[in-house]
């Protein structure tokens, strides 16, 4: 019965499908390939991620050692873009199925394996954040942020997972103004992202809750629909999403108008940095060396500058 629903499903396929395309396993096989297909993509990204914050102490190039190790045939070039940290709605979620398959199974050590994978991912939006506060001189409390980008990536709306989500609340914890633009993710589904806490739905108030917070969140968030309004008096702005308009921005303007020092902090690694140090900026890059100058601090690491005044 088995083998007849999967021919008649392959017949289907056929209509569009190369006939060699099509594979025929059995359920297990065909459940643990999809998972696997995007916890592999996930755990290249987690790995460069890795390898970025060393990047940043050492001085080498995240993007020159993608550019070099993508040369190999046996690892190919795709998904060894380091940034702030991957999002969207299958690649945790399939790696914690990974994960419980695995435990429901006593393979403990395996489980744990994969759970690694969603845990660099988590630290690293987190090292970002530390290095913006870390950078603008230990705190952004009652400092303006501009966050561009919401979206998980480039050319769609969809904030499933974002790690613009973990960014934003991690200055808000630490008593940033934060203003979020991006140009297809609307203004309500920010604010809704930003007061889900899936902890409290069982709560018995948890609408009040709900909207409380949401109250909480607009005081200290606004959202706005031109790059250069989030930008203006901001003392940071953050690049989230690889949106490729970003690139295209009079830059020179967003600094004329931001605090000084006006400082870039480029989470997706798209942007000009030479051209932006040459207007002025502080610029900081996950996986990029600062003018070939890196220090540490309690495992955070901060640009130093030619000056050596920490990039201010």
């Amino acid at each position: 019965m088995r083998l007849q629903a999967a021919e008649v499903l392959k017949s289907v396929y056929a209509h569009w499908v190369p006939e060699g395309q099509i594979l025929l396993t059995n359920l297990w096989s065909a459940e643990l390939a999809k998972l696997t297909a995007n916890a592999m993509l996930a755990q290249r990204i987690s790995s460069m991620n890795t390898l970025s914050a060393i990047c940043e102490l050492s001085g080498a190039d995240v993007q020159e050692i993608g550019r070099a190790i993508g040369t190999d045939s046996r690892i190919g070039a795709k998904f060894l873009n380091a940034s702030v940290g991957f999002g969207g709605s299958c690649f945790q979620k399939d790696i914690l199925n990974l994960v419980y398959i695995a435990q429901s199974m006593g393979l403990d050590v395996v489980a744990e394996y994969w759970r690694s994978v969603v845990a660099i991912n988590d630290w690293q939006k987190d090292r970002f954040v530390r290095t913006v506060v870390g950078t603008l001189f230990n705190t952004v409390k009652g400092k303006k942020i501009a966050i561009l980008g919401f979206a998980f990536k480039k050319d769609t709306g969809d904030t499933r997972e974002t790690a613009a989500i973990d960014v934003a609340k991690g200055l808000l914890r630490d008593g940033a103004e934060v203003v979020v633009y991006d140009p297809k993710v609307e203004e309500r589904q920010v604010y809704q992202d930003l007061c889900y806490e899936p902890f409290e739905w069982d709560h018995p108030l948890a609408n009040e809750l709900s909207h409380g917070r949401l109250e909480q969140i607009k005081k200290k968030v606004t959202v706005v629909h031109d790059p250069y309004e989030a930008a203006r008096d901001a003392h940071a702005v953050l690049v989230v999403t690889e949106w490729d308009e970003f690139k295209a921005y009079d830059w020179k303007r967003i600094y004329d108008g931001m605090m000084k020092p006006a400082c870039v902090f480029d989470g997706r690694v798209i942007l000009d940095h030479a051209a932006l140090r040459g207007m002025g900026f502080d610029v900081y890059s996950i996986g990029k060396p600062v003018e070939g100058r890196i220090v540490a601090s309690k495992g955070n690491p901060r640009p130093v500058n030619g000056n050596g005044n920490g990039g201010h």
